[in-house]
This record gives structure tokens, sequence and C-alpha cells, in this order.
């Protein structure tokens, strides 16, 4: 009986905490993933353009990005696609094809990004897609999750279909208090 009591306490030792954290991550996918994803359940895609190197993107996801509210919001209201913007490998996006022309070059961009992007080349920056998979707008920039709350909430509420952003901002109860 005693071993058996051990056994169940050791098993509830290893599974508690996989099951605690994996709750609270965003699930992330590649940009390919999503795009598929979208099609057959659609729901707004969310793309964080990064880099290695950007400080920036580092914070964003220690900090932002494992926000419990932001991760539940994310994960229920969409696909969210972590894209690196200095990626070497080939995309293909319905038939298109995107690819970094100087792979080997540091700081070379991917056609991808760039498109995404629409040239503005800043890290981290936010892309938001409809369900359609139609680009919506990029925001640019690091932000606390007070101040991401009410953006990804305009997106995935659809609040951006009846007001513009002013509008929304000035009314928005947000529901991370800092």
């Amino acid at each position: 009986m005693k071993r058996q009591i051990i056994i169940i306490i050791a098993v509830v030792l290893v599974l508690l905490p996989s099951t605690l954290f994996s709750q609270n991550k965003i699930k992330w996918y590649s940009f390919e993933e999503a795009f598929e994803l979208n099609k057959k359940s659609p729901k707004k895609i969310f793309i964080d353009v990064y880099t290695d190197w950007c400080g920036w993107c580092k914070r964003m996801d220690a900090t932002t990005f494992s926000n419990p509210y932001i991760v539940e919001y994310m994960n229920k209201h969409y696909y969210s696609v972590k894209l690196n913007a200095e990626r070497v490998d080939t995309v293909f996006v319905d038939g298109q094809m995107f690819i970094n022309p100087n792979p080997r070059q540091r700081k070379s961009s991917h056609q991808l990004a760039v498109s995404l992007l629409q040239g503005k080349m800043s890290y981290p920056s936010y892309v938001f897609m409809n369900e359609k998979n139609e680009w919506l707008t990029v925001v640019p920039g690091y932000m606390k999750p007070p101040a991401f709350e009410p953006v990804i909430r305009y997106f995935g509420d659809g609040d951006y279909l009846n007001k513009n952003w002013e509008e929304y901002n000035k009314t928005f109860k947000a529901d991370i208090v800092e």
C-alpha cells in the first residue's frame, strides 16, 4: 500500500508542473501552420515579427507574452505566429514563394517579413490578419500587458470593423490592472 501511494505521488509530481505551465504559454505556430489552420477553422492571425538580437523582443516574451490574461486571450482568439524577420528558409504561401535574398548576411530581412511590415523593419512589430488571411495592420514596439490588452482586443473582438482606434480606446475598459 505504501509503495502504491509513493508511485501515485511521484506521478502527480511529474505531471503537475507540465500541466500547470502548459496553460501559461501562448500557443505559437509557424506562419505556414497558422495560415493552413485558418483555412479550416477561421480565427484571426497575430504575427510577432522579431529578430534573435532584439532585446525588446525578448522582453516582450518574458513579460507581456507570459501574462496569464494575455496568454488566455491570445490562445482563444488568434493563431499566434512567431516570425523571425531574418529567417533563412523559403516560405510558400498559397503558391507564392518568399525567401531571404541574402541568407548569409547578418541582419538580412526575409521577404515575408518585409511584405508583412510593408518595408518598415522595426522590432518587435505585430501584424494582425483577419479570418480570411487578409492583412489588417502593423503595430510596432514593446508594450506592457496593460497597453497591449486594448490592441489585441480591438482586433480580437472585431471592434475594428465598427469603430476607429481613437473612439475605441477612449471607452475601453481594461481587465488587466498594473
